[in-house]
């Protein structure tokens, strides 16, 4: 192309880029239609009764505090006593019993209750379909 075919170019490409948004924003004329006007948005609203924002403040963060935690237990759940080793590879819970303290690894049972997983702060026990997860102590 010669310098003429470029400069006519870049002009063409110039006016196009300031007359179009222009010309999309110019208003268009109604054309003896009558547009129908979008009903009104309706506000969204919260559920009325609202928990004092103090109330979230002192419930615990996560799961069920100390002493609820313990209350919701069963009577028969084992007592943890402790967990050894690394989870996931060889970690085994350490639960008190009649006959003294067992090491228990996961998938064994004692008095009817099954040691499904651990983590880091609490063991995981089973029943049939009860599943209940015992803490650590704090003391």
């Amino acid at each position: 192309m010669t310098v003429r075919a470029n400069r006519i170019a870049i002009g063409l490409a110039g006016g196009f880029a300031v007359l179009m948004p222009l010309a999309l924003l110019m208003p268009r004329g109604s054309g003896g239609k009558t547009e129908r006007a979008a009903p009104p948005a309706m506000p969204l609203a919260a559920p009325s009764p609202f928990a004092p924002l103090a109330a979230m403040y002192e419930r615990p963060l996560f799961g069920v505090a100390g002493e609820e935690a313990e209350a919701a237990l069963p009577g028969d759940a084992p007592a943890l006593v402790g967990i050894v080793g690394r989870l996931g590879a060889d970690a085994v819970a350490l639960v008190r019993t009649a006959d003294g303290t067992r090491a228990l690894q996961i998938g064994e049972s004692v008095e009817g209750w099954q040691l499904a997983s651990l983590a880091i702060d609490a063991a995981f026990f089973t029943r049939g379909a009860q599943r209940v997860r015992v803490p650590l102590p704090t003391d």
